[in-house]
């Protein structure tokens, strides 16, 4: 990898040497956006990759299996869990794929999880009124997207808290090995944990659960495929869902317009949620492995290179979007967002995410009269792979 950049002229692009963890840790939106207009795919040193921020081509990119794949042994996440559906393509991905997909399937989402939604979100929403005041990531986002998982997963015997740490430590993992590390300590007890419960959940003659399900369909999945299939459904559907509602949370009650008409008419309400995914989608890259030298908007990508997609680039691409980092709950292609992946490694769990997403933000306006953002305490969103405000302190009247 070394001898194949110090052949690239170094000043082809200038700007992506420069970029920094840091930077696109922050606010990486100004460099995004230099990057896109100059350098739609360019080198970054401080990544050992190549970042993708166009629109067009991190579509060409997801799509195209044969020439960008993620079956590499350097894959963060298949470093982390092992194989998973996440990090393999073809054949052996539809295998590990298809079996937890079925449930997710719109119709059979709506019959299985609105009515444990619906509660979920009554039961959090109810403790919270009183007080006035809440942290509304930890004390709302989190536990409801927590709950769903426990609920899908079936893991009897371990309480949210329990899961919600051990996916903590999955997330902790993979920004550490996106940014060079290796893999932590904590996340190899915590994964060690999670295969006890899910061995033990599967072990449960005549159990319905969704891993039960998964290990006894005709795919014939492993136990421990079941449980690194498990451990990625901890990151789609925890992380990524408590990003994308605390995150559409504060452009919400950031954007009064937006937020008055709202709630005068719950109509607009989805696209306000589509429309915060396209702006700050709240797993904000994914990666991909060359599998031969391709040019791919000018420039050569050689087989073994990491190519990574900037979601969060591709988003605000204002060849697709204009006025890309504006919030507008009326904007009329906000669902062109990359924010659930494309091709074949699209989020199927996309229904049910927008689902909480769609339950909990109308409840919050319904049951927390005047629910804004609290003056006095700042929020932002900021991760290098998982983008979401590290509190979002919120208050209403009482």
């Amino acid at each position: 990898m070394l001898v194949r950049v110090m052949d690239e002229p170094t000043s082809r692009f200038p700007i992506g040497r420069t970029a920094t963890v840091a930077a696109l840790e922050g606010d990486p939106h100004p460099l995004l956006a230099r990057l896109r207009a100059d350098e739609p795919v360019s080198w970054l040193p401080a990544l050992d990759g190549w970042l993708v921020t166009s629109h067009a081509l991190a579509v060409r990119v997801m799509r195209d299996a044969a020439a960008f794949t993620v079956d590499d042994p350097r894959f963060s996440t298949s470093r982390l869990v092992g194989p998973s559906m996440l990090s393999l393509d073809g054949r052996t991905h539809t295998r590990h794929r298809e079996p937890f997909a079925r449930p997710f399937r719109p119709a059979r989402t709506r019959e299985r999880f609105t009515a444990f939604v619906e509660a979920e979100v009554e039961r959090l929403v109810t403790g919270l009124a009183p007080a006035g005041r809440a942290e509304l990531r930890g004390a709302f986002a989190g536990p409801l997207a927590v709950g769903v998982v426990a609920e899908a997963l079936g893991l009897d015997g371990v309480d949210a808290a329990t899961i919600r740490s051990w996916y903590g430590t999955f997330v902790d993992a993979v920004s550490e090995l996106t940014a060079g590390g290796g893999v932590p300590e904590p996340s190899r007890e915590a994964y060690g944990r999670l295969r006890e419960a899910v061995e033990a959940a599967i072990a449960v003659p005549g159990s319905a659960s969704l891993l039960a399900e998964a290990a006894h369909q005709e795919e014939g999945l492993t136990p421990a495929e079941v449980v690194s299939n498990a451990a990625v459904l901890m990151f789609g559907g925890i992380d990524t869902t408590e990003g994308m509602i605390a995150n559409a949370a504060l452009h919400l009650l950031g954007d009064p317009a937006g937020l008055d008409a709202v709630r005068a008419d719950r109509a607009p309400l989805d696209n306000a949620i589509e429309e915060s995914l396209r702006l700050e989608p709240s797993a904000s890259v994914v990666d991909r492995y060359a599998t031969r030298d391709v040019e791919i908007g000018g420039a050569p990508v050689r087989k073994g290179d990491l190519v990574r997609v900037s979601i969060a680039g591709a988003n605000r691409d204002p060849a697709v979007f204009p006025e890309p980092d504006l919030f507008d709950v009326r904007r009329s292609n906000a669902a062109d967002h990359l924010a659930f992946a494309h091709g074949p490694h699209f989020c199927f769990g996309a229904h049910l995410a927008r689902l909480e997403a769609r339950t909990a933000l109308a409840a919050l306006l319904e049951r927390l009269p005047g629910l804004r953002l609290d003056p006095d305490r700042d929020a932002a969103a900021r991760g290098l792979v998982f983008r979401k405000p590290t509190e979002l302190h919120v208050v209403w009247d009482v």
